[in-house]
């Protein structure tokens, strides 16, 4: 089977592919390597894909290129975006062009090239300042609060509304503060690790009780996988995929001391524009459609994240 992923030089990209690519699928990847964050990340995860048989990998950009014209996938996985909820503040009109107008130039491509099933992923984000939890995927999403977590919304609607006009099987996945080995060093799981370790002063938002559902990235991947075999033929469907299992910052930042054994040093600042006070997923959804089963707990993932971090930074 020949699947096209976007983004596959990115934290959750690159290690889909990898674990694709371990279980014998046609991996076609596509990246731009922007900027956002060092770009030598992104290409030594790149290295890493480059070294099987059935990857094959193109530069360009999800907003204009003509990849799904020109390979003709079975099953499109789109992770390219513009990330990160605070720049999207500052740069909100490179959000919706990345984001909005790239997913739908894949989209269009997708319906004119006969594609399986088409997989985008959204964000826990979408829920914004939603009081209710855990968040459920058929909540009301009218408590957006950032111009990224508008994109991502965005991404939803016109996924389905090509479901609705050309019946093209659609499936979003709204990811919940994904971390682990290859992260994204803007995150706070590799950056709080990295200074708390390196006794550099840390930023804390606000005093401490907002909290994260911390999602590792192995458990995010086996979703994936669970959306690609689509054991109940569903064919337009977004589902939530996190811990189920909340974090404070202030909870947080004692695990990352535990695992470094040093004491964080504190920057205190106010509560940050864009940031939401919570988020916490019901993930009864996926449980049953996907298998989905999370299983692995905050310390130890952060385990291996600092692990990792150890001996390749």
């Amino acid at each position: 089977m020949k699947i096209l992923i976007t983004g596959c030089c990115g934290f959750i990209g690159s290690h889909l592919s990898e674990n694709l690519l371990r279980l014998n699928y046609n991996i076609i990847g596509i990246d731009n390597i922007n900027d956002y964050y060092d770009i030598n990340k992104k290409l030594k995860n790149l290295e890493l894909l480059k070294k099987y048989e059935h990857f094959s990998f193109y530069k360009e950009s999800i907003v204009d290129t003509n990849i799904v014209t020109e390979v003709k996938p079975e099953i499109i996985i789109n992770l390219a975006a513009m990330a990160g909820v605070r720049y999207s503040l500052e740069n909100p009109k490179l959000y919706i062009r990345n984001n909005v107008e790239g997913q739908t130039n894949l989209l269009e491509q997708a319906v004119k090239n006969d594609v399986k099933m088409f997989i985008y992923a959204s964000s826990s984000s979408v829920y914004g300042k939603n009081e209710k939890v855990p968040f459920t995927e058929t909540d009301t999403l009218n408590n957006i609060n950032s111009p990224y977590a508008a994109s991502k919304r965005s991404c939803e609607i016109m996924a389905n509304l090509y479901h609705k006009l050309y019946n093209l099987p659609v499936f979003g996945l709204r990811f919940f503060t994904v971390y682990g080995p290859r992260g994204r060093p803007d995150m706070a799981p590799y950056k709080f690790l990295s200074k708390i370790s390196n006794s550099e002063k840390i930023d804390k938002y606000g005093n401490g009780e907002s909290y994260r559902d911390y999602t590792y990235i192995d458990d995010i991947v086996n979703g994936i996988i669970g959306v690609i075999k689509n054991k109940n033929k569903r064919s337009c469907e977004i589902y939530n995929l996190g811990n189920s299992n909340p974090i404070s910052l202030n909870n947080f930042i004692e695990t990352c001391e535990k695992i470094t054994h040093k004491k964080a040093i504190i920057n205190q600042m106010p509560d940050q524009p864009g940031d939401v006070p919570k988020t916490y997923s019901n993930i009864e959804k996926a449980k049953k459609d996907l298998d989905y089963n999370p299983i692995t707990k905050l310390e130890d993932g952060l385990k291996k994240t600092f692990l990792w971090m150890k001996n390749n930074i």
